[in-house]
């Protein structure tokens, strides 16, 4: 019987640490899931994504709550008077209350962005510096976003316990993204901590993409044609301002004829175009294989990158599922199913590639004054929408971007 009474308590403790790391799964995946939605969201307009990753593994029990669930509401944002579109009803600080209702969470994490940017209540937060989490965290209880006088220390633990505070300084441009996106941890005795007893350890990689397959086999150092546009085929490290001497093409044309920034090398071996290339495809579809971005789908096919996202309802940083088709001649009825790695099955709705394809302000300020602005190694267009005091979604519809990533050395037109 001694023995029975004292091996209660190894048993206990192992259910705690088995829950512990459960609940530690749970909200990894959640994290792996929404971090890259939290980054475009914060360069869109500003709202940390360690503040909205926090927010949103907090508000939904990391993805499992009841509201999240038959909502789509990661935030816990109520009806208000001003809300028209779908709601649902829950309890929470009183009986049946009314929740907003969104067709996908991409929905609900841009709803949460404008929702806080567009309000006065919340306005002194944007005026912080954006990787001050703990000021935020304090700022949100005092503007009255929770009723839990604990929700301060809530978000800041969640921050500091799993490292959210990364993915604000990558969407800055603070710190780079792993090219394996990696999210682990370990926990001994309930702490994030390491150590050769009892370690429950959790880990997620995700492989790069395999490498192109039964590519055409180009001429080299000589000019040819694909879908009757005039191209060569240059080797890595070829200098363009070479290749526009020899071919009578002035430098910055070249450039702008391959949709790609100002560059002293050619930095892998590629297809150059020595005009502009068609609206419309020679080949009715392509179908994406292994490792194919949408820039190199547009360079095989010759057809400018901005016509072949708008014919397929996407934006340049999205990555289309291998096997799907896209579109070179008209306009797509629908987007293509998306890679699940970006996870972005969550904008398979109708509502949600509406959501991601609306980039202009209905309110743009009025276009005066035209400067034109360089991006400078590691700049956010978040950064230049602060130093030009200007919308964001005004710098795309101004510059007619596939999304919210520059490159440096980019030039972007701003109208002051």
């Amino acid at each position: 019987m001694r023995k029975l009474r004292n091996s209660i308590p190894f048993f206990l403790l192992l259910f705690t640490f088995a829950a512990r790391a459960q609940n530690t799964e749970v909200i990894l995946n959640y994290i792996n899931t929404y971090k890259e939605l939290a980054i475009q969201e914060m360069q869109r307009t500003g709202v940390p994504a360690a503040i909205k990753l926090a927010q949103g593994i907090h508000e939904t029990t990391a993805g499992t709550s009841d509201l999240v669930q038959k909502s789509n509401n990661h935030f816990g944002i109520k009806c208000k008077d001003t809300w028209t579109g779908a709601s649902v009803f829950h309890d929470d600080d009183s009986r049946g209350e009314c929740f907003r209702k969104y067709p996908s969470a991409i929905d609900s994490y841009r709803d949460h962005s404008d929702f806080l940017k567009s309000s006065d209540r919340y306005s002194f937060l944007f005026k912080l510096e954006p990787t001050d989490y703990k000021d935020w965290a304090y700022g949100l209880k005092r503007a009255g976003y929770a009723t839990n006088p604990r929700y301060p220390q809530i978000i800041i633990g969640l921050i500091e316990d799993y490292h959210l505070q990364d993915y604000t300084l990558m969407a800055l441009g603070k710190m780079a993204a792993p090219e394996n996106a990696i999210v682990k941890t370990t926990i001994e005795n309930g702490q994030r901590q390491t150590g050769p007893s009892f370690v429950i350890k959790q880990e997620e990689t995700i492989k790069q993409p395999e490498k192109i397959i039964d590519r055409p086999s180009y001429p080299e150092g000589t000019e040819f044609r694909i879908n009757d546009t005039r191209v060569i085929y240059a080797k890595k490290g070829t200098s363009f301002l070479a290749i526009a001497q020899e071919y009578n093409v002035p430098l910055a044309r070249l450039f702008e004829f391959n949709d790609m920034s100002q560059s002293e090398t050619v930095n892998k071996d590629q297809l150059i175009y020595l005009q502009r290339k068609r609206k419309t495809g020679s080949n009715e579809f392509h179908t994406i294989q292994a490792g194919e971005t949408l820039y190199d789908i547009a360079q095989l096919e010759a057809i400018r990158l901005e016509t072949l996202l708008e014919y397929n309802l996407l934006r340049q940083d999205m990555k289309p599922a291998i096997g799907e088709q896209l579109n070179l001649r008209t306009k797509a009825a629908a987007m293509p199913r998306l890679a699940l790695k970006e996870n972005y099955s969550l904008y398979s709705s109708p509502a949600g590639s509406i959501a991601m394809n609306t980039y202009a302000s209905e309110n743009a300020k009025a276009q005066t004054t035209t400067v034109y602005c360089t991006v400078k190694p590691k700049e956010t267009i978040y950064a230049i929408s602060k130093r030009y005091n200007v919308n964001i979604d005004d710098i795309v519809k101004w510059n007619q971007l596939g999304g919210y990533d520059l490159k440096t050395g980019q030039q972007l037109k701003i109208y002051k």
